[in-house]
C-alpha cells in the first residue's frame, strides 16, 4: 500500500544552499514544510577518501505524489553529484496536520 505522505530527507553543505533548496520546494507547492537544522558533523567515505564534514539536514513533508518533482527539483539545484535523498513514509499523526500538507502543496 502506498502510502500518501513523506518525510524526505537530505544535506547541504552550507545554510544559504540549504535555504535555496527550502524556498525552491516550498514556493513550487512540492513541500509544505522543510525544516532546516543546524550543523551536523558527517563522516562517510567519498571516492576512496574518508571525509567529514559540516552538512546542514533538510526535512521535507510532503505528499508521495510530488516526490518525482522533488527528487528533479533536488538533482538540478543540489550542489552535490550523488545527493542524500531518502523518502520515509508518514503513517500515523495529527490528521490537522495531513490536511495543511495536502492544502498547502495544491497548485
Amino acid at each position: 500500500m502506498q502510502t500518501e505522505f513523506l518525510l524526505v530527507i537530505t544535506t547541504c553543505p552550507s545554510e544559504e544552499q540549504a535555504k535555496t533548496l527550502a524556498h525552491a520546494l516550498v514556493s513550487n507547492k512540492l513541500a509544505a514544510c522543510v525544516q532546516i537544522s543546524q550543523g551536523v558533523t558527517s563522516v562517510y567515505e567519498w571516492q576512496g577518501s574518508l571525509c567529514e564534514e559540516q552538512e546542514f539536514t533538510l526535512q521535507i513533508k510532503c505528499l508521495a505524489l510530488h516526490y518525482d518533482a522533488i527528487e528533479l527539483t533536488l538533482s538540478k539545484l543540489h550542489p552535490y553529484d550523488v545527493p542524500e535523498l531518502i523518502a520515509i513514509p508518514i503513517t500515523q499523526g495529527l490528521p490537522a496536520y495531513f490536511d495543511w500538507i495536502k492544502e498547502t502543496t495544491q497548485p
